[in-house]
């Protein structure tokens, strides 16, 4: 009788709406607030939520990770704070989501990129391989139409996840013209832009005219590569990911970031934040962002895209929005 007392009055607390001042914290993982790509965008996505709240300064921060080690320890610091939510973006704070929901029962947590079955934490997850899929199209349709005949993919470490990125840039591709050669490499890292520049550099002295990256702020080293060698006339592409990547990639009046593949990691962390102060926080469940529902896609401003290629892209994205067209979570071997 005690334990089944205990366990509703947890539910209640989970459940119950918030009282007072609504505060939220972030915790980033290694590639840091302004990594141009995924904490940044969850990022925006709390700061948006709390100008159209009018919430106090103060009442919204982050933590930055510098390791792994740091994930429970950020997470703990803000749960006893008593913050109202508390988010992680990325599949790296899967356990260190589970240890800390488990230690801190009456707090609410978001996972932004995995799932962790507790009643305390809401879960996001997107449908990646749906959004690298229109830009592949749309890098097939431009290495085509430029006579070119060979892109690249470069990832952060090589796991399922990513591995989704790389699945549909190939179909889409693929689906364009089966003839044109992709190129396939991992960093081993999220943060080292170096390394980013590094792949690029060979992926472009291979003959890559346009490169993907899933890579975090890695791939910053790749759009600084595309840049360069733009701004000495050896024009190169690259196509960014997570948030629009076109201003990253500005050299004069011109960007060497072809389109961007938006994962809306801000809708959902916008999403979350009003369901919880709204009291419907929706712990245990896991909301998937696909195409449907506008959760990936590429940016609604695509200079550096034709007209009769963009149209192409949209075709292609009414067919996997309605579920004629499915794509693969799964490279090919």
């Amino acid at each position: 009788m005690k334990k089944t007392l205990f366990l509703l009055l947890i539910a209640a607390l989970v459940a119950a709406p918030v009282f007072g001042q609504f505060k939220v914290g972030l915790v980033t993982d290694l590639g840091g607030i302004d990594d141009k790509s995924f904490n940044q965008g969850t990022w925006e996505g709390i700061v948006r939520f709390a100008t159209d709240n009018k919430m106090a300064k103060g009442t919204y921060k982050y933590l930055q990770s510098s390791a792994e080690a740091d994930y429970v320890p950020n997470l703990s610091t803000f749960a006893d704070e008593g913050l109202n939510l508390i988010i992680a973006p990325g599949f790296l704070f899967e356990k260190a989501m589970g240890d800390v929901a488990a230690n801190y029962p009456t707090r609410k947590f978001l996972i932004i990129d995995s799932v962790v079955a507790k009643p305390n934490v809401a879960s996001a997850v997107f449908a990646e391989h749906e959004g690298s899929y229109l830009v592949g199209v749309a890098a097939a349709l431009k290495a085509k139409a430029d006579g070119k005949n060979v892109l690249g993919f470069i990832g952060g470490m090589q796991f399922p996840l990513i591995e989704k990125f790389q699945a549909g840039f190939e179909q889409g591709v693929k689906a364009v013209d089966p003839s044109l050669k992709i190129l396939v490499d991992y960093a081993g890292d999220f943060a080292a832009p170096d390394k980013g520049q590094a792949l690029a550099q060979k992926q472009f002295n291979a003959g890559a005219y346009i490169i993907f990256h899933a890579a975090g702020g890695t791939g910053n080293g790749m759009i600084k590569e595309a840049k360069e060698r733009s701004q000495k006339g050896d024009i190169r592409w690259g196509i960014g990911v997570d948030k629009d990547q076109y201003a990253d990639g500005v050299y004069g009046t011109k960007s060497a970031v072809l389109t961007s593949m938006m994962k809306r990691v801000d809708v959902a962390a916008y999403d979350v934040c009003k369901l919880t102060m709204d009291g419907k926080f929706p712990g245990g469940q896991t909301n998937v962002y696909s195409i449907a529902n506008k959760g990936v896609g590429i940016p609604d401003k695509n200079p550096n895209l034709s007209a009769e290629i963009i149209a192409k892209v949209r075709e292609f994205e009414a067919q996997i929005a309605s579920g004629k067209l499915k794509v693969s979570e799964i490279p090919a071997k």
